[in-house]
């Protein structure tokens, strides 16, 4: 019989849960069903907890406490999604509950699991029942009953676990696009399994986490059952604010304007939001008002939805309905891939500045993607014929938006609406691409003079707005003149893209350098990972 639990055994009970999780991430994915928002519940919801698990290796003792503080630390900047959100906060009440305490019992546990359900529900504007929040709060009231006639740990956590299966059981009751689809919900799904987790640590028989999930499943996708026309508000919008001038409620009200599915957490001037919306550009602009945005994500749901239908009909693709819109863009380096991804562009070409894409590369992308309307972004201005040349040669409705970099392809993505026609968005997406400045830092491969600069070869350049505005010996001096030349008293944003031959550590520095020069103007950091160009920036 165990009666208490203390500090070692938090820890094993939560990293337990956490592998449990981690290992059948992909069964969470595929009951994905609703709200729709970014198709990985399994992987957002794990993602989010090993944050918090990264975060947890860094305290040294058993404190409970410090424990419970480290837990909600990395799950509040690691959440994910809407489901990672709420989780963070089921994290963040049970931490809270249990601070002060040298050892946990049955009655503090339930404590913990209620305020965990209460703390996540303040989270959610418009809580909806039949999710992850039915779970956590049906559990938990169960467990302060519960715990007033179990006494012994690992009972007690069988019938709370007994429990929030039966609530997650009948989540299709109160859902009904749950029941249309034949699952049950996946976040609650994922909480179960982080709870079975746990049990099984408390019974002295810890998850390990698996290279590889051993869960794989052939049951079909429940998004297959899913009408992209049910999805009002387009992109999936989530960031995290550094800010000591406003309080996360205050940016709650704000935000409810934007859209819908809206949960904004903070703590310790540190506030993360989540809103699903149709103009991304708005909500961060709105948000930048009051201090620095320390991680941005955007994803067009409608497009991600019909990319997993694509993944899951392979071999009946040809009769898939076409979508409405579908992107391309041109890219090097993972991380500006990446970047464009998260942005709900369906087909990456790799090409740029040395290897430039042809038309038949152009085509073939066109080829892949069922969608009425295709842009594409050459991000590139030797790229820009190529890809109008694809465009007369295919029978598809082509729009070459010519973006001549890749800041400029960021842009006009970020300036896109869903409700808005094709021809509508065509000219805000040309409008956008004067509103952002864009410069290179690079190497000169021979001497020469230009805009009155004399370079020599092996020197470092800077290039911005098509002239030569920079040269000399120190790529961290270079970059800074460069941007000291386009920035003006109307730049708000600089954001760096780094380069594979830019160390993080050095394109840290080179920022909080830059955040002590440029006061007043939002400085933003992102791997890029692009070849022979230490910097891409962009001001906005």
């Amino acid at each position: 019989m165990i009666q208490y639990i203390d500090g070692k055994l938090l820890r094993d009970m939560f990293v337990s849960g956490a592998n449990n999780l981690q290992n059948n991430k992909d069964l969470v994915d595929k009951l994905n069903v609703f709200p729709v928002p970014d198709g990985d519940t399994g992987t957002n919801m794990s993602l989010t907890i090993s944050y918090a698990m990264k975060e947890l290796s860094k305290v040294e003792g058993d404190n409970i406490t410090e424990i419970g503080k480290a837990l909600s630390k990395g799950s509040l900047m690691g959440a994910r999604g809407n489901s990672g959100v709420i989780l963070s906060q089921i994290i963040r009440g049970f931490a809270k509950s249990i601070e002060g305490k040298e050892k946990i019992s049955t009655s503090d546990l339930a404590d913990a699991f209620k305020n965990g359900s209460d703390t996540a529900y303040k989270a959610v504007i418009k809580p909806i029942e039949g999710t992850i929040l039915t779970v956590v709060r049906e559990s938990g009231e169960y467990a302060l009953s519960a715990c007033k006639k179990e006494k012994d740990l690992v009972a007690f956590l069988e019938m709370v676990i007994k429990e929030a299966n039966n609530s997650l059981n009948r989540t299709p009751e109160l859902l009904k696009a749950l029941k249309e689809a034949g699952v049950v919900d996946s976040g609650g799904k994922g909480l179960v399994l982080i709870y079975e987790g746990m049990l099984e640590a408390l019974k002295g028989n810890s998850i390990e986490a698996l290279e590889k999930s051993s869960n794989t499943t052939t049951q079909s996708s429940a998004q297959a059952q899913i009408n992209t026309d049910d999805i009002k508000f387009a992109y999936c919008t989530e960031f995290i604010l550094e800010s000591d001038k406003v309080s996360d409620l205050q940016i709650r009200d704000m935000m409810m304007k934007y859209g819908d599915s809206l949960a904004v957490v903070g703590d310790d001037g540190v506030i993360k939001v989540h809103v699903h919306t149709n103009d991304p550009g708005l909500v961060l602009q709105d948000a930048l008002k009051y201090g620095q945005l320390i991680t941005i994500k955007i994803e067009n749901m409608k497009v991600q939805h019909e990319n997993i239908l694509l993944d899951t009909k392979d071999e009946t693709a040809s009769s898939v309905e076409e979508k409405e819109y579908g992107f391309i863009a041109t890219s090097m380096g993972e991380g500006l891939a990446q970047i464009f991804k998260d942005f709900g562009v369906d087909y990456i070409i790799e090409g740029g500045q040395t290897m430039n894409p042809s038309t038949e590369d152009f085509m073939k992308a066109i080829e892949e993607i069922h969608a009425k309307n295709i842009f594409i972004f050459p991000n590139n201005s030797n790229i820009i014929m190529a890809a109008n040349q694809a465009k007369e040669l295919s029978e598809k409705n082509i729009i070459v938006i010519p973006t001549k970099n890749t800041p400029q392809g960021f842009t006009a993505l970020v300036n896109f609406n869903a409700d808005l026609s094709v021809e509508e968005n065509e000219e805000t997406m040309m409008e956008s691409l004067g509103l952002v400045k864009s410069g290179q830092v690079t190497f000169a491969v021979r001497d020469t003079v230009m805009n009155d600069i004399e370079v020599k070869e092996g020197n470092i350049i800077g290039i911005a707005e098509g002239k030569l505005q920079s040269a000399g010996d120190g790529v961290d001096e270079i970059t800074t003149k460069l941007i000291e030349n386009i920035v003006d008293e109307d730049s708000a944003i600089i954001t760096l893209f780094y380069g594979e031959d830019v160390k993080e550590e050095d394109a840290n520095k080179l920022r909080y350098e830059l955040e002590e020069k440029f006061e007043d103007i939002d400085v933003e950091l992102y791997y890029g990972g692009q070849p022979l160009y230490y910097y891409l920036i962009s001001v906005e």
